[in-house]
């Protein structure tokens, strides 16, 4: 997963159109996952992925959006990755990441969560996707502890 003395990375996946409790679970499971030290991975949109963003960077994370298009995303991503690839960049964000946090969850969250099992990674919902292979979690803390200790493995 993870190369030794590297930094783990997280992917926070969720709706770029997301309810305030997503929002908020989001924000703080970016703050939580900053002060573990990980690198957090999104799309670099809206909803969730700035949600997330932006709890990491009010702890002094480290953010990386992989952008769908050659905008520019949210304002708190520390690095832009401009794909230009549409939907397709779904697996990039996927295959970044040493674990998966879905919260909430529209189709691309679903399209993520699929690319994550089909690989390996580790996947922890919080109000998502209730299937086989993702982990639910009662709490956004929940989510975001769990997902460092498997990043981390």
């Amino acid at each position: 997963m993870n190369c030794a003395g590297s930094p783990v990375q997280v992917a926070v996946i969720g709706p770029s159109t997301a309810t305030d409790a997503e929002n908020m679970a989001a924000e703080e499971i970016g703050g939580i996952l900053a002060e573990g030290g990980a690198i957090l991975i999104s799309g670099g949109l809206g909803g969730v992925m700035e949600a997330s963003c932006r709890g990491a960077k009010k702890k002094g994370g480290f953010t990386v959006g992989i952008l769908p298009n050659t905008g520019s995303g949210n304002s708190y991503l520390t690095v832009r990755v401009r794909t230009g690839i549409s939907h397709a960049r779904n697996i990039l964000v996927v295959e970044s990441a040493d674990a998966v946090i879905a919260v909430g969850g529209a189709y691309g969250t679903l399209s993520e969560i699929a690319i994550a099992l089909k690989t390996g990674k580790p996947v922890f919902g919080y109000m998502s996707w209730e299937i086989e292979g993702v982990e639910p979690c009662t709490t956004p803390a929940e989510a975001a502890i769990r997902a460092l200790a498997a990043a981390r493995r």
